[in-house]
């Protein structure tokens, strides 16, 4: 029998501790054997190899930049691994720093993961979830602090959350992550949902509670977590099955019996609608916008998706990444993977021989080639989600637009002004403008044309005409919907237009929505929430003593009004832009017949009233066109009146 004191306790953590100590700047070769003191016991050690940095190195990130040595100096951050001799006098504590699995593999590239436009985002990640599982537990709870166990990716659907998650789970080494679509946990029995909640992290108890801090990291990423998570309280299905599967949730990421070994990912296009308590640090803590790629990035995704092209020859020479890239404003990465596809789509379609009885390829297959003009053709088809609603404030502009006077070209600088205050100042978060004037005198013209040439990547208009069929709730929620998304982009425009019918006045009561009202009230002035991005809001009204009653008015940094046509040369100015066939003498005499003041709409109704057969108009059918509409001055009609309004009143009121 042994004595007990002929025995060495070893303790691999205690002996790298002291040798770094004790020999910290020696110079150790490779097959050395030298003696230590340890604890009052001798020891002998041999160098089985060395390994030093590789300077020289072009080896990919994530690979060891390092390289076998005859010799070494041993530092203070030196990483020593002890191998210990099979001997019955010997009693070895190995490090649990060293039984713990790799956490990445060994192979990966940040290169190859096929992530565009989303560095920081993805830095973020790393640094917040994966950076503190690389150091040894040892040092971590030196530190006093725990890792993270969750975090939630949310945005706008399309810029890359399922992605992310999809090369998080290529990246780790052992344990698979577990991919879960939201709605695939609810059941309808009894239990059921919270069981497969358990089912989820019955691995990974099993493995902490036989190993400890020495477990391999599990990860569970749940796609459309909001499906399951949505705020306690608001289940008006009467089961209360959405209160128990967070409340299940709640108490595996961070329960009494809370798991060190898991990592919880969760994506949502609607954060607003999880449950709070779910979002506070300790459970899902790092939240992580993917939010829209800049240019920069939108030339990494058109790279990605386009590499194969290239590789291949396949994508023509006059095929600009960076022309693309400008040209895509507001594209999330799968607008853009569409929009390469519906490019590619044209250039074989380019090599399909239709005939009346067979449809073939031609011969000519080599020659296929993506070029600009495909991405031209596909730029008019696949349409940002966030983007430019075009098609609708052309239709709000309905003809060509008119210089008609110096008031009005007063008017359009002084707008024009505001919205290059938006684009360029930084100070300028939020702007908002009113425009003022009596029906048909081209308010909501001038605001949709001011929209289309300011070249912001995200334009919206909030109309009546959409929301006829819609509730005062329902009217709540779209308008809410719309500022929201306009918060995505680094530079939105809103129009509202005809905001008295918006708000569903009459004058009869009078009545109107106050809860449409106190969302325009609030929106209107809020600022976006994110630094850097900035939002002009321009609205339309017929009425505005009564949006001054509504307290409406004050809402608005900027009212203007936009003035009518009231001098006979301003209809003279109209006529001329619209080259109509008269001589100027003509022109004078037309334009003192009409009753003044008079709205540019009204006076573009009778110039297309007045076309012949041929498309022109005559002074003559002019002249019948305002006798027609009651709009001949000298018949003694007269413009209706309209509260609010001073026949003078065309200036900046604020």
């Amino acid at each position: 029998m042994i004595n007990s004191k002929m025995r060495a306790e070893i303790s691999e953590d205690q002996l790298t501790e002291m040798l770094r100590e004790r020999f910290a700047g020696q110079v150790f070769t490779r097959g050395q054997v030298f003696a230590a003191d340890f604890q009052g016991k001798a020891i002998k050690l041999t160098v089985q190899s060395c390994e030093v940095p590789n300077m020289d190195a072009k080896e990919p990130r994530g690979a060891q930049p390092t390289k076998y040595a005859e010799r070494g100096v041993l530092q203070d951050t030196t990483l020593i691994y002890v191998t210990p001799v099979e001997s019955r006098y010997l009693i070895w504590e190995k490090s649990a720093a060293h039984d713990r699995p790799a956490l990445l593999r060994p192979d990966w590239r940040f290169e190859d993961m096929g992530i565009g436009g989303l560095d920081a985002e993805f830095n973020a990640i790393f640094r917040r979830a994966f950076a503190s599982r690389l150091f040894p537990p040892q040092l971590i709870a030196q530190m006093g602090i725990k890792h993270v166990r969750g975090m939630l990716l949310y945005g706008p659907p399309g810029t890359g959350k399922t992605l992310i998650a999809r090369q998080i789970a290529k990246m780790l080494a052992g344990k698979e992550p577990k991919i879960v679509n939201g709605p695939e946990i609810l059941n309808k029995y009894v239990g059921a949902s919270e069981e497969n909640i358990r089912n989820l992290f019955a691995d990974a108890e099993k493995e902490y509670k036989e190993k400890k801090e020495a477990s391999s990291l599990h990860v569970i990423i749940f796609d459309e977590i909001d499906a399951i998570c949505k705020a306690r309280g608001n289940d008006r299905s009467g089961t209360g099955v959405h209160d128990t599967v967070v409340n299940q949730l709640l108490s595996k990421i961070d329960g009494v019996e809370a798991l060190n070994n898991i990592l919880v990912i969760g994506m949502t296009n609607r954060k607003d609608l999880i449950d709070p308590a779910l979002l506070r640090p300790g459970r899902l803590e790092v939240h992580v916008e993917i939010g829209l790629p800049d240019e920069a990035g939108r030339v990494q995704i058109f790279n990605i998706h386009t590499r194969k092209m290239r590789e291949n020859n396949l994508l023509g020479s006059d095929v600009d990444i960076e022309e693309l890239a400008r040209l895509t404003k507001n594209f999330s990465g799968a607008e853009i993977e569409g929009l390469v596809k519906s490019a590619a789509s044209f250039a074989l379609y380019g090599k399909v021989d239709v005939t009346k009885d067979n449809v073939t390829t031609k011969a000519d297959l080599k020659n296929i080639k993506v070029t600009r003009e495909h991405f031209m053709l596909a730029l008019d088809e696949v349409l940002p989600a966030f983007g430019v609603e075009e098609e609708d404030l052309k239709s709000c502009l309905r003809g060509d637009f008119f210089n008609w006077g110096p008031e009005f070209a007063h008017i359009y600088r002084a707008c024009h002004r505001l919205v290059t205050q938006v684009q360029t100042s930084p100070r300028t978060s939020l702007l908002s403008l009113l425009l003022q004037g009596r029906p048909g005198c081209g308010k909501t013209a001038l605001a949709a044309k001011l929209a289309l040439e300011s070249g912001f990547p995200y334009i919206k208009l909030i109309s009546p005409e959409r929301m006829v069929d819609m509730g005062e709730h329902a009217k709540c929620r779209e308008i809410v919907k719309v500022f929201e998304d306009a918060y995505k982009s680094p530079l939105s425009l809103i129009v509202i237009d005809d905001v008295e019918r918006l708000l569903e006045y009459v004058p009869i009561g009078p009545r109107f929505s106050n809860a449409v009202l106190q969302t325009l009230l609030v929106l209107v002035k809020k600022h976006p929430p994110h630094e850097g991005r900035r939002l002009m809001v321009i609205a339309t009204t017929s009425n505005p003593s009564i949006l001054e009653d509504m307290q409406m008015q004050q809402a608005f940094n900027v009212v203007t009004t936009v003035p009518q046509l009231s001098r006979p040369e301003h209809v003279k100015a109209v006529l001329t832009a619209a080259n109509v066939p008269i001589d100027a003498k003509e022109a004078e005499r037309l334009a003192a017949e009409c009753v003044l003041p008079i709205g540019i709409k009204q006076l573009l109704m009778v110039l297309e009233m007045a076309k012949t057969e041929g498309g022109t108009v005559t002074a003559e059918s002019f002249r019948e066109c305002l006798i027609d509409t009651g709009l001949d001055g000298r018949r003694g009609a007269k413009g209706t009146g309209l509260p609010g309004f001073d026949a003078e009143e065309d200036s900046l009121l604020r």
